[in-house]
Protein backbone atom coordinates (compact mmCIF):
# COMPACT_ATOMS: atom_id res chain seq x y z
CA UNK A 1 0.00 0.00 0.00
CA UNK A 2 1.31 3.70 -0.84
CA UNK A 3 1.31 5.83 1.68
CA UNK A 4 1.70 9.44 1.33
CA UNK A 5 4.46 10.02 4.22
CA UNK A 6 8.09 10.24 4.13
CA UNK A 7 10.35 8.64 2.35
CA UNK A 8 9.57 8.03 -1.56
CA UNK A 9 6.57 5.98 -1.21
CA UNK A 10 4.24 8.08 -3.59
CA UNK A 11 0.42 8.28 -2.90
CA UNK A 12 -1.40 6.50 -6.31
CA UNK A 13 -4.33 8.72 -8.13
CA UNK A 14 -7.04 7.26 -10.63
CA UNK A 15 -7.87 10.51 -12.24
CA UNK A 16 -11.74 11.03 -14.43
CA UNK A 17 -12.21 13.54 -16.60
CA UNK A 18 -14.32 13.39 -19.97
CA UNK A 19 -11.60 15.60 -21.73
CA UNK A 20 -8.16 14.26 -22.61
CA UNK A 21 -6.71 17.45 -21.78
CA UNK A 22 -7.79 18.01 -18.57
CA UNK A 23 -6.78 14.29 -17.57
CA UNK A 24 -3.41 14.55 -18.73
CA UNK A 25 -3.18 18.04 -17.46
CA UNK A 26 -4.20 17.14 -13.94
CA UNK A 27 -2.05 14.25 -14.59
CA UNK A 28 1.24 16.32 -15.53
CA UNK A 29 0.22 18.20 -12.61
CA UNK A 30 0.41 15.32 -9.94
CA UNK A 31 3.39 14.19 -11.35
CA UNK A 32 5.34 16.77 -11.16
CA UNK A 33 5.23 16.84 -7.63
CA UNK A 34 6.92 14.18 -7.19
CA UNK A 35 4.35 12.77 -4.25
CA UNK A 36 1.97 11.02 -6.32
CA UNK A 37 1.48 8.64 -9.12
CA UNK A 38 -1.07 8.22 -11.29
CA UNK A 39 -2.45 4.76 -11.55
CA UNK A 40 -5.68 5.12 -14.32
CA UNK A 41 -6.44 7.86 -16.88
CA UNK A 42 -10.46 7.66 -17.39
CA UNK A 43 -13.04 8.83 -19.19
CA UNK A 44 -15.82 8.23 -17.27
CA UNK A 45 -17.38 7.10 -14.11
CA UNK A 46 -17.44 2.83 -15.31
CA UNK A 47 -13.99 2.85 -16.15
CA UNK A 48 -13.10 4.51 -13.20
CA UNK A 49 -15.14 2.57 -10.91
CA UNK A 50 -13.52 -0.94 -12.45
CA UNK A 51 -10.03 1.51 -11.69
CA UNK A 52 -10.60 2.33 -8.06
CA UNK A 53 -11.25 -1.67 -7.67
CA UNK A 54 -8.74 -3.00 -9.61
CA UNK A 55 -5.62 -0.56 -8.34
CA UNK A 56 -7.06 0.37 -4.83
CA UNK A 57 -5.86 4.17 -5.30
CA UNK A 58 -5.11 6.08 -1.98
CA UNK A 59 -7.55 8.76 -3.86
CA UNK A 60 -9.12 9.26 -7.49
CA UNK A 61 -10.05 13.14 -8.95
CA UNK A 62 -13.36 13.05 -10.67
CA UNK A 63 -15.42 15.37 -12.77
CA UNK A 64 -18.86 15.88 -11.77
CA UNK A 65 -20.50 15.54 -15.38
CA UNK A 66 -18.62 11.66 -15.90
CA UNK A 67 -20.72 9.79 -18.42
CA UNK A 68 -21.69 6.58 -17.57
CA UNK A 69 -21.53 5.99 -14.18
CA UNK A 70 -22.76 9.35 -12.23
CA UNK A 71 -19.65 10.57 -9.70
CA UNK A 72 -21.92 10.42 -6.35
CA UNK A 73 -23.40 6.62 -6.97
CA UNK A 74 -19.23 5.98 -7.61
CA UNK A 75 -18.43 7.66 -4.18
CA UNK A 76 -21.27 5.94 -2.72
CA UNK A 77 -20.20 2.30 -3.77
CA UNK A 78 -16.27 2.94 -2.58
CA UNK A 79 -18.22 3.90 0.60
CA UNK A 80 -19.83 0.84 0.49
CA UNK A 81 -17.53 -1.15 -0.24
CA UNK A 82 -15.27 -0.15 2.32
CA UNK A 83 -12.21 1.03 -0.63
CA UNK A 84 -9.45 3.49 1.09
CA UNK A 85 -9.92 5.74 -2.40
CA UNK A 86 -10.46 9.31 -1.07
CA UNK A 87 -12.99 11.05 -4.05
CA UNK A 88 -12.27 14.62 -5.27
CA UNK A 89 -14.71 15.87 -7.26
CA UNK A 90 -14.50 18.89 -9.38
CA UNK A 91 -17.12 20.78 -10.53
CA UNK A 92 -17.90 23.41 -13.24
CA UNK A 93 -21.01 23.65 -11.46
CA UNK A 94 -20.08 24.68 -8.03
CA UNK A 95 -22.85 25.46 -5.83
CA UNK A 96 -23.56 24.69 -1.62
CA UNK A 97 -26.51 22.06 -2.67
CA UNK A 98 -24.38 20.09 -5.11
CA UNK A 99 -21.07 20.60 -2.56
CA UNK A 100 -23.42 18.78 0.25
CA UNK A 101 -24.71 16.30 -1.98
CA UNK A 102 -21.14 15.38 -2.56
CA UNK A 103 -19.95 15.11 0.91
CA UNK A 104 -23.30 13.39 1.88
CA UNK A 105 -22.36 10.41 -0.59
CA UNK A 106 -18.86 10.13 1.02
CA UNK A 107 -16.42 12.41 -1.03
CA UNK A 108 -13.51 13.71 0.47
CA UNK A 109 -13.62 16.89 -0.92
CA UNK A 110 -15.59 18.95 -3.73
CA UNK A 111 -14.08 21.93 -5.78
CA UNK A 112 -14.75 24.31 -8.41
CA UNK A 113 -12.93 23.10 -11.96
CA UNK A 114 -11.89 26.89 -11.79
CA UNK A 115 -9.61 26.51 -9.09
CA UNK A 116 -5.81 26.73 -9.03
CA UNK A 117 -3.79 23.36 -9.06
CA UNK A 118 -2.50 24.39 -6.26
CA UNK A 119 -5.59 24.61 -4.51
CA UNK A 120 -6.31 21.07 -5.99
CA UNK A 121 -3.03 20.38 -4.47
CA UNK A 122 -3.61 21.27 -0.85
CA UNK A 123 -6.99 19.40 -1.00
CA UNK A 124 -5.68 15.93 -2.08
CA UNK A 125 -3.17 16.77 1.25
CA UNK A 126 -5.82 17.70 3.20
CA UNK A 127 -8.04 14.06 2.77
CA UNK A 128 -5.24 12.09 2.28
CA UNK A 129 -3.65 13.06 5.92
CA UNK A 130 -6.67 13.59 7.07
CA UNK A 131 -9.89 13.06 7.43
CA UNK A 132 -11.15 16.40 7.02
CA UNK A 133 -13.35 16.96 4.09
CA UNK A 134 -12.14 19.93 1.94
CA UNK A 135 -14.78 22.28 0.24
CA UNK A 136 -13.98 25.88 -0.96
CA UNK A 137 -14.57 28.49 1.72
CA UNK A 138 -16.48 30.23 -0.64
CA UNK A 139 -19.45 27.80 -0.45
CA UNK A 140 -19.56 27.93 3.73
CA UNK A 141 -20.34 24.49 4.15
CA UNK A 142 -20.62 24.28 7.82
CA UNK A 143 -20.59 22.56 10.00
CA UNK A 144 -19.09 19.25 8.25
CA UNK A 145 -20.35 17.71 11.33
CA UNK A 146 -23.93 17.41 10.16
CA UNK A 147 -22.93 16.54 6.81
CA UNK A 148 -22.20 12.87 7.59
CA UNK A 149 -25.79 12.32 9.27
CA UNK A 150 -28.31 14.54 6.75
CA UNK A 151 -31.00 12.82 8.30
CA UNK A 152 -30.43 14.31 11.78
CA UNK A 153 -29.86 18.08 10.42
CA UNK A 154 -33.46 18.12 12.50
CA UNK A 155 -31.00 18.01 15.39
CA UNK A 156 -29.20 21.58 14.15
CA UNK A 157 -32.17 23.53 14.94
CA UNK A 158 -32.37 26.16 17.77
CA UNK A 159 -34.85 25.57 20.35
CA UNK A 160 -36.01 29.14 18.92
CA UNK A 161 -35.84 27.60 15.46
CA UNK A 162 -37.82 24.71 16.36
CA UNK A 163 -40.71 26.66 18.41
CA UNK A 164 -40.71 28.81 14.93
CA UNK A 165 -41.21 25.05 13.40
CA UNK A 166 -43.52 23.50 15.34
CA UNK A 167 -45.90 27.12 15.11
CA UNK A 168 -45.12 26.81 11.33
CA UNK A 169 -46.18 23.27 10.32
CA UNK A 170 -49.19 24.11 12.89
CA UNK A 171 -50.91 26.50 10.55
CA UNK A 172 -49.84 29.61 12.79
CA UNK A 173 -49.16 32.54 10.59
CA UNK A 174 -45.78 34.64 10.59
CA UNK A 175 -47.87 37.57 12.43
CA UNK A 176 -49.06 35.39 15.12
CA UNK A 177 -46.04 33.61 15.40
CA UNK A 178 -44.07 36.77 16.37
CA UNK A 179 -47.03 37.78 18.82
CA UNK A 180 -46.64 34.31 20.28
CA UNK A 181 -43.24 34.48 21.31
CA UNK A 182 -42.58 38.26 21.47
CA UNK A 183 -40.78 38.17 18.97
CA UNK A 184 -40.18 40.90 15.94
CA UNK A 185 -41.78 39.44 12.45
CA UNK A 186 -38.82 40.24 11.26
CA UNK A 187 -36.96 37.88 13.52
CA UNK A 188 -38.79 35.22 12.89
CA UNK A 189 -38.24 35.56 9.26
CA UNK A 190 -34.81 34.85 10.11
CA UNK A 191 -35.13 31.74 12.24
CA UNK A 192 -37.78 30.62 9.39
CA UNK A 193 -34.85 31.06 6.85
CA UNK A 194 -32.63 29.59 8.90
CA UNK A 195 -34.72 26.48 9.42
CA UNK A 196 -35.60 25.50 6.18
CA UNK A 197 -31.87 26.31 4.79
CA UNK A 198 -30.88 23.67 7.44
CA UNK A 199 -33.71 21.15 6.85
CA UNK A 200 -33.06 22.28 2.95
CA UNK A 201 -36.27 22.09 2.51
CA UNK A 202 -38.14 25.49 1.04
CA UNK A 203 -41.84 25.59 1.21
CA UNK A 204 -44.83 25.21 3.80
CA UNK A 205 -46.04 22.03 2.13
CA UNK A 206 -42.89 20.21 2.42
CA UNK A 207 -42.07 21.44 6.06
CA UNK A 208 -45.37 19.59 7.15
CA UNK A 209 -44.99 16.32 4.80
CA UNK A 210 -41.70 16.42 6.62
CA UNK A 211 -43.33 17.23 10.12
CA UNK A 212 -45.87 14.18 9.57
CA UNK A 213 -43.04 11.93 8.42
CA UNK A 214 -41.30 12.60 11.85
CA UNK A 215 -44.02 12.76 13.70
CA UNK A 216 -44.05 16.15 15.05
CA UNK A 217 -47.01 17.65 14.03
CA UNK A 218 -50.87 16.92 15.46
CA UNK A 219 -51.72 17.72 11.54
CA UNK A 220 -52.79 14.42 9.80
Amino acid sequence: MHHNGNGNSRASVVIADELALVREGLSAILHATGKYSVVALCADGEQAMQSVLELRPAAAILDFQLPKLFCLDLARQVQEQDLRAKIIILSTRCDRKSALDALRAGASAFLPKTAPSSEILDALEQVLSSNRPYVPASLAVEPLADVAEPQDAFETLSPREFQVFSLMVEGVRAKEIAARLQLSPKTVDTYRSNLMRKLDIHDLARLVKYAIQRDLTSRR
